[in-house]
C-alpha cells in the first residue's frame, strides 16, 4: 500500500507545509490543477480543491471516494476504511 497527499499549491509551499507538520509521506503538487480537475476536486466554479480521500486499488481503479473528510479524525477514518476494503495492516 502507498499513500500520499496532493495539493494545488506550489512545490515550495507544499515543502514548507510538509516540513512544518513533520509529514512522513509525500505531498504532491499540482499547481496547474490538471490532475485535480481530472479527479473532480476542482471545477470551473470551484478553484479551491475539495479535501477528498480516494482509495485506489492495485488495479488502478477507484474503490471508494470519501467526500466528508474530517481533519480531526482522518487518520482513524482512513484506517477504518482500509480495514473495510480488506487492506491488510502494515506488519
Amino acid at each position: 500500500m502507498a499513500y500520499f497527499a496532493a495539493s494545488v499549491d506550489t512545490p515550495d509551499d507544499n515543502k514548507k507545509f510538509a516540513e512544518s507538520l513533520g509529514l512522513d509521506y509525500p505531498l504532491l503538487s499540482d499547481p496547474g490543477k490538471q490532475v485535480a480537475s481530472a479527479y473532480g476536486v476542482v471545477t470551473a466554479e470551484r478553484a479551491v480543491a475539495y479535501r477528498w480521500t480516494f482509495y485506489i486499488g492495485p488495479d488502478g481503479k477507484i474503490q471508494y471516494v470519501e467526500k466528508k473528510v474530517s481533519t480531526a479524525t482522518a487518520g482513524s477514518d482512513v484506517a477504518a476504511k482500509l480495514a473495510e476494503l480488506g487492506i491488510a495492516k502494515k506488519q
